[in-house]
């Protein structure tokens, strides 16, 4: 189709076989966005399209990525916030009519396509390597074939430290576990091939293979794409495995506890946190003494 339909924090070109969404780079477009620059989607990376009111006089067009097309998405898990979501096109209420025009003539490319149900390989391109990010309690790297963590002075549990500096081959590598950074204990954790159905998951700030994140620490636009980065370069080398399901971890260190209740504290001095939050997380924290 080749035409350009513009929105609030991007631009989508409609071409034959794909969609190109190439993101703004203004102060209120969202960083995530800023840091994806582009991306292309190939319709058998569409499940479907939607048109919807939006806030304040705005329409909402959005394409539904197949599951398993999209490293981005799968790592985000749904975590994403809905004004964080790269497949959505805001655009001025006024603009409907023309806006309806390309869901109509998506839909029918979609139709002649005929893609349906999971993809068995990702279809959308993940970030490029080499990428790295600053987490809470150290600096973690990916240069296309291992992830590398450098524990922090002063973030890093002892548990860490006395484990080392880690590296890990992507293929040893099953895949990656993110939880957000908008939410209390974000980390990114590296699942190990071959790992069965239910292990052992320890506190992520006592794992050697995760990194936690804290205020300003691992944000989304960097921490995501990272993750999407080595879940694609793992499913490239067919090591793909399930996320285990986690049961109760040991104890923790008292000295690391007192660390976690101290950096909660911060949180709420600064408004992040509120009064009933913070009681409820210490009371949590501490009964695992």
């Amino acid at each position: 189709m080749g035409d350009v339909l513009a929105g609030f924090h991007a631009a989508w070109e409609f071409e034959s076989d794909s969609v190109l969404i190439r993101y703004e780079r203004g102060i209120r477009t969202p960083k995530l966005f800023q840091a994806l620059g582009e991306r292309r989607v190939p319709l058998e990376a569409i499940a479907g399209v939607t048109l919807t009111p939006g806030r304040r006089g705005t329409v909402v067009l959005r394409v539904e990525p197949r599951a398993g097309a999209d490293p981005l998405i799968e790592a985000a898990a749904g975590q994403l916030k809905e004004s964080g979501d790269p497949y959505r096109l805001v655009l001025p209420a006024e603009r409907e009519t023309l806006a309806e025009y390309y869901a109509d003539e998506l839909r029918a490319l979609l139709g002649e396509s005929g893609a349906a149900g999971p993809a068995d390989r990702y279809l959308v391109a993940a970030p490029d390597a080499p990428l790295h990010f600053k987490a809470y309690d150290g600096k973690a790297s990916f240069d296309g074939k291992a992830v590398s963590f450098r524990w922090s002075w002063t973030g890093a549990s002892s548990a860490k430290w006395k484990a080392g500096d880690q590296s890990f081959p992507v293929a040893d590598l099953g895949g990656v576990e993110w939880r957000s950074p908008e939410v209390f204990e974000g980390y990114l954790r590296l699942v190990p091939r071959d790992v069965g159905a239910v292990a052992v998951a320890p506190q992520a700030d006592q794992d050697p293979a995760s990194v936690v994140f804290g205020l300003g620490y691992g944000p989304v636009h960097e921490s995501l794409p990272f993750a999407a980065a080595v879940l694609a370069a793992v499913r490239e080398r067919g090591a793909g495995a399930s996320v285990p399901v986690p049961v109760p971890a040991p104890r923790r260190d008292p000295a690391d506890i007192a660390e976690r209740i101290r950096h909660l504290g911060e949180l709420h001095q600064q408004g992040l946190v509120t009064d009933e939050e913070f009681s409820s997380k210490k009371a949590e924290l501490l009964a695992e003494l």
